[in-house]
């Protein structure tokens, strides 16, 4: 049969006029800027990259436009529906490819019932997933996702395979309705790690209302992708191996954020040939016990902490650490009763704003002042539900609105003769009471944050009475040799004096005598007192033992006119009448000064030049201050010798 001269002649036409437009393409291209060109080189290159990289992807993935033409897919689409490449290249119109689809026999209704449904889909906001099953028998589950432009990016995967994986394990396993009964997770998976089976329980710790919805899901879809991979490549080892999994740990975070520990057994599943096609698993819930174990510990560490002299703050950080670790969404925090047993300051606060533990440190305590404050005061449990209603919170409420927390119990804590130490609190971000098990948290969290403070207030106690004079509170000799020694290190930096003072009170046996030591005592602590409200911060005033006292002057000018000034309101502040047990006594003091560097360049020769000339005052007839000279020492030689 001989061609139609009239198509032959049509041919060549189309022919010769695409290659003159491609011709005249290359010349258009040839004349463009050379930035213009390189930059056309440019995007091709980027979109021979994309293109390379869609068509690596295992689903079949298409964009349209909000015209409903075809801007580009990669081959797995078209192979997928059975299509050539030239059936689905950019441009071609969703009609058109419809049309291929039903040509190909892969299509799932009419041509204009599937538009209308397309339409309809392409029209709303939301992302959507069905499934269609083919008239070939496949099942290709298509997820959609609308853009901005009124186009649509959708993924097309053939996940037949995962239907007739679903029906042969169906085969092998008990009906879902008994297994849904099971308290445990129990699910099947196949050779990929997709879920083909899985109870009620699984299913509802997972987010998903109904068990259907876990079906083709994997652990990355319902779990962290850090515990997924590591559940995945188990699995994988399982399926590989043969071997199977028994009673391994394991850990997840639930739907509703709650941290749930697991003892888990997964077990390959085998056909008729002994080849492996999937996994079973069952997993017991062991939080109950998990957690107690994790108390356990933690209590033995924080005693031993506590026997150890650990840090008070390090002890209650732990702790705090230890409660929030049994309860979901708490956080736990310590107030310390201040010395002036009217405020609160923070003791430990690990996961509490650190702008609210700044507001409510120092806080005083009363009958209103929020949940620690009145518990401190009332010395009972305060347990406050919603801080939004409560009158407790009325006024400073805001300060833990600001940072989402709604509910707070807190509670005193005692020392073991009852006097109150501080207070425990527990915050909750939900309008709530303290359950059964938290209640027992806040019981055992009070008796050892109370052991831990009455330690350390011990252990500060015995510290400075190791340090400090027992009846007037002064530093003591322990003291002084450091204290001076810091001095004198300090003076050589500033190049300033260090002014050692010994002031022994004068006929103070007298009043033992005359009154009692109990008198004696009331005035030593008398005196002591204006001592130190006498000299600065930097001072030193020390306690040498009787009626002996030492006084450290810092920083001292080299001026001796300054230093008698000072020494002179130290006398006047001394000789001051107190009234005591109603007699008007007046005590005078004798002084003795060595200044260094000059007397003295180390404590001991200081010390010693010190009480030499407080001895020459003391013949000079009392109550006056003598500065220490080497003459003094002279003399007291030439006496000894005597």
């Amino acid at each position: 049969m001989r061609a139609n001269p009239v198509e032959h002649s049509a041919e060549a036409s189309n022919e010769d006029s695409g290659e003159a437009i491609a011709k005249l393409s290359r010349i258009a291209f040839e004349l463009l800027e050379p930035e213009l060109r390189a930059r056309i080189a440019t995007l091709e290159e980027q979109a021979l990259r994309h293109q390379t990289a869609i068509d690596c992807v295992s689903q079949g993935v298409c964009l349209f436009d909000g015209a409903e033409r075809l801007i580009l897919c990669n081959r797995r689409y078209a192979e997928v529906y059975r299509l050539a490449p030239e059936q689905v290249r950019p441009g071609a119109t969703l009609r058109e490819i419809v049309e291929h689809r039903i040509a190909a026999g892969t299509y799932s209704m009419g041509a204009e019932d599937y538009l209308a449904l397309a339409h309809s889909i392409n029209s709303g906001a939301a992302a959507k997933t069905w499934i269609i099953d083919l008239t070939d028998g496949r099942r290709i589950q298509v997820c959609h996702q609308p853009m901005p432009d009124g186009g649509w990016l959708a993924t097309h995967d053939d996940v037949t395979e995962l239907k007739v994986a679903r029906t042969a394990m169906a085969e092998r396993i008990s009906l879902q309705t008994l297994i849904d009964w099971v308290p445990d997770y129990l699910w099947v998976k196949d050779a990929e790690s997709r879920f083909v089976v899985a109870n009620r329980a699984l299913a509802s710790d997972s987010g998903r209302a109904n068990v259907s919805d876990m079906i083709g899901l994997t652990d990355l879809d319902i779990h962290a992708p850090d515990d997924a991979q590591t559940f995945r490549a188990i699995e994988q080892n399982i399926l590989s191996s043969g071997q199977p999994m028994i009673d391994r740990e394991e850990s997840i975070v639930d739907v509703s954020g709650a941290k749930k520990w697991f003892l888990s057994t997964k077990v390959p599943v085998r056909d008729d040939r002994n080849g492996i096609f999937g996994l079973v698993g069952i997993a017991r819930d062991i939080t109950g016990r998990k957690q107690a174990d994790t108390l356990r510990e933690g209590q033995s560490q924080i005693l031993r902490m506590i026997a150890s002299s650990a840090p008070l703050e390090e002890v209650l950080e732990r702790l705090m650490l230890l409660v929030e670790s049994q309860s979901t969404g708490i956080h736990a925090s310590v107030l310390l009763l201040d010395d002036d047993g009217s405020h609160l300051r923070n003791g430990a606060a690990p996961s509490l704003a650190p702008a609210y533990t700044k507001a409510i440190d120092g806080v005083r305590i009363g009958p209103r002042v929020g949940s620690c404050g009145t518990a401190a005061f009332r010395r009972e449990a305060v347990i406050v539900k919603d801080i939004m209603d409560d009158p407790l919170w009325e006024g400073i409420r805001e300060l833990p609105a600001a940072h989402g927390y709604r509910s707070c119990w807190s509670t005193p804590i005692f020392s073991h003769q009852g006097a109150v130490l501080g207070t425990f609190a527990m915050y909750s971000a939900t309008v709530r009471e303290p359950s059964e098990a938290e209640t027992r948290q806040i019981e055992v969290a009070t008796n050892i944050a109370g052991i831990a403070i009455e330690r350390k207030q011990s252990e500060d106690r015995i510290r400075f009475l190791a340090n400090h004079d027992t009846l007037t509170g002064l530093p003591n000799r322990a003291l002084l040799e450091s204290r001076l020694s810091q001095a004198i290190s300090n003076a050589d930096r500033q190049q300033c004096w260090v002014t050692v003072v010994f002031v022994d009170l004068d006929n103070f046996k007298i009043v033992n005598d005359s009154l009692g030591h109990n008198a004696g005592d009331e005035l030593l602590k008398t005196v002591s007192s204006r001592m130190a409200d006498c000299v600065r911060t930097t001072d030193t005033v020390i306690r040498l033992g009787g009626d002996e006292f030492i006084v450290l002057f810092f920083d001292q000018p080299k001026r001796a006119d300054v230093i008698s000034a000072r020494i002179q309101a130290l006398r006047a502040a001394i000789a001051t009448p107190v009234h005591l047990r109603g007699h008007e006594l007046s005590v005078t003091s004798s002084m003795g000064i060595a200044i260094y560097p000059g007397d003295g360049a180390d404590a001991d020769t200081l010390m010693a030049n010190a009480d030499v000339a407080m001895y020459r005052a003391k013949e000079l007839g009392r109550d006056n201050f003598q500065f220490y000279t080497p003459e003094l020492n002279a003399k007291a030689r030439r006496v000894s010798l005597l």
